[in-house]
């Protein structure tokens, strides 16, 4: 398990395909507050500390299988 106070502002949101979701804003309690810039629709999302995997060289990664906010990161479509 790793300590939240590791998350630091800035830091990159990977999902388990080490694709990018989003940029740490803040830790507010146990969420994640990402950046405005990384949403599709310019509002602010908010990640569960639990959904965590781990954090490694300045990168944050999800576990397999995270629901993502709509809205966030690239409109790519999901099959």
């Amino acid at each position: 398990m790793f300590e939240k106070i590791r998350i630091k502002e800035h830091m990159e949101v990977v999902d388990a395909s080490k694709q990018h979701v989003g940029t740490v804003d803040e830790v507010e309690d146990e969420r994640i507050k990402l950046t405005k810039s990384d949403s599709a629709d310019s509002m602010h999302h908010f990640l569960a500390l639990d959904d965590v995997e781990k954090i490694d060289d300045n990168r944050i990664y999800l576990k397999e299988g995270t629901r993502l906010p709509e809205g966030l990161g690239n409109k790519a479509v999901m099959s």
